[in-house]
């Protein structure tokens, strides 16, 4: 048995901050609406799939802000957190239908990402309050939309992670 490791795999929806900015700006001069929201996405579940496939409905390009490894752990999710690593992370879901972009953000919060692509929808699960959700006041002063979407009942990392060790 090898124990080689891969290289990262490519995907063309994982983009770096300029060649995500390049991109949204193309969509822009197409007249696409573009919604953007942020997660660590770290066990991607049902909760995560609905809600991601609902934001996408709010316009016409869903991009996705990944934090890192290195900001999941600034979250103090656990410290065993982050469970997969940030470049897996980003693949799983830019592999998503729903994903047009996915992007590794190194900051705490997603605010520097915000300013950079300037969405037209910003969204967020229902355990944010509107006002609290980072960008907001970006997203709102430009005349976009600010989103707190429902949370699936019963679907949270935690919760399967609890239920895998039983």
């Amino acid at each position: 048995m090898t124990t080689e490791v891969l290289p990262p795999i490519a995907h063309p929806h994982v983009l770096d901050r300029t060649s995500l900015v390049r991109k949204v700006n193309i969509w822009r001069v197409k007249a696409d609406r573009i919604v953007f929201t942020n997660g660590c996405f770290d066990i991607l579940h049902r909760g995560h799939v609905e809600y991601l496939e609902e934001a996408a409905r709010l316009g016409d390009r869903l991009v996705v802000g990944v934090n890192s490894d290195a900001s999941v752990r600034r979250l103090g999710k656990s410290l065993e957190r982050p469970y997969n690593d940030q470049e897996s992370r980003a693949l799983v879901i830019a592999a998503l239908r729903c994903v047009d972009a996915a992007t590794i953000f190194e900051e705490d919060t997603p605010l520097e990402l915000v300013r950079a692509i300037r969405p037209e929808v910003l969204v967020k699960g229902g355990d944010w309050a509107v006002k609290d959700i980072v960008g907001a006041d970006i997203v709102s002063a430009g005349g976009g939309e600010v989103h707190a979407l429902r949370l699936v009942e019963g679907f949270s990392t935690t919760a399967l992670v609890d239920k895998i060790r039983g």
